[in-house]
C-alpha cells in the first residue's frame, strides 16, 4: 500500500483540535489493514514530521435508518491518533 491508500483523512473535530493544542495529537482515518508501523511511515512522509507514538483502534458503522424501515450501515473503519515530537505541527486548513 502507499502512503494515500494508508491515510484517508485526517478528522476535524472538537475533541480533535483540543488534543492538537494541548497534547499535539492529530486523528486519523486510516486504512483498516494498516498497522501501526505502516501507519507512523505514511504521517512522516506525507507531513514532513517526526511521529513519536501511534494508537490506533477499530471504530464500528452504526445501524442507519433514513424515514425507510429498510435498515442500512455505515462502515468500519480504523481511527489512529498519531503524536508527535514537541514543535512539529500538521496544517490542516
Amino acid at each position: 500500500m502507499n502512503v494515500f491508500e494508508i491515510i484517508k483523512t485526517v478528522r476535524l473535530t472538537e475533541k480533535g483540535t483540543r488534543q492538537g493544542t494541548s497534547y499535539n495529537q492529530y486523528t486519523i482515518v486510516a486504512d483498516p489493514r494498516a498497522n501501526k508501523t505502516q501507519i507512523r511511515h505514511a504521517v512522516q512522509d506525507l507531513f514532513k514530521v517526526k511521529v513519536t507514538k501511534v494508537n490506533t483502534l477499530n471504530v464500528r458503522g452504526k445501524d442507519r435508518r433514513l424515514r425507510t424501515k429498510q435498515a442500512g450501515k455505515a462502515s468500519d473503519w480504523k481511527k489512529a491518533i498519531v503524536t508527535l515530537k514537541e514543535g512539529d505541527k500538521i496544517v490542516l486548513t
